[in-house]
This record gives C-alpha cells, structure tokens and sequence, in this order.
C-alpha cells in the first residue's frame, strides 16, 4: 500500500499521543473544508484523504479497542461531508470536535 504520510505510515504515528494525532487530522479536515468553501474541490479531496489516512492508521494503531467504534464513526461522517451529500450537515461540529483536541495541545504546550 502506498502512503501520502510515509513516515507515519512506517511507526512515527504510533509514538504520538492520541491528542496529537487526533490534532494533526485535524489540521487536514480544516484544510479540507477550507478548500471546500473555497470550492476548491481538487484540494478539498487531497486533504479530505490524507485525512482519511491518517484516521486509518489510528484505526489500526487500535489504541483501545472500544474506541475504534468512534473512530469509524469519524470516518464515516468526514467521507459523508468532504466527500459525499454532507447528509449529516455537520461542518460546525466537525470543526468543534477537532478545536478540543488543539486545545489540550496548546494547553500541554503552555500556549
């Protein structure tokens, strides 16, 4: 399989913590909807699947089993608005959902 995030692909991601990794999926989807309300579509799909990645490769990190529903669930809802009939209509929460996750950063960070 060929990845965009090649170091994370090859363990890097694995020795972030989850706040970290959850933060750097973030940045993507923002960029994604960014592009989008620019209609940048072209753009708005790049980072919408290097999202996608990067949720993969915490799937598959399986930092606790029970939380791998959320993470599904995630990515279901971010195929559904980057990429589909945004049928859930979520852009504000998806955005708020990533914000808490900047915020324990910036806040282990002392920022």
């Amino acid at each position: 399989m060929s990845y965009m995030h090649k170091d994370s692909a090859n363990g890097k991601w694995n020795t972030l913590s989850l706040a970290e990794q959850m933060a750097n999926i973030g940045s993507e989807v923002y960029r994604a909807i960014k592009f989008k309300n620019k209609n940048n579509f072209e753009y708005s799909k790049n980072a919408a699947y290097r999202a996608l990645e990067l949720i993969d490769l915490t799937i598959l990190a399986q930092y606790k089993k029970h939380s791998i529903k959320e993470f599904t669930r995630l990515r279901e809802v971010l195929c559904d608005y980057l990429l589909g009939d945004n049928e859930y209509n979520t852009d504000e929460s998806i955005m708020k959902y990533f914000d808490s996750f900047a915020y324990i950063l910036a806040k282990r960070k002392g920022k």
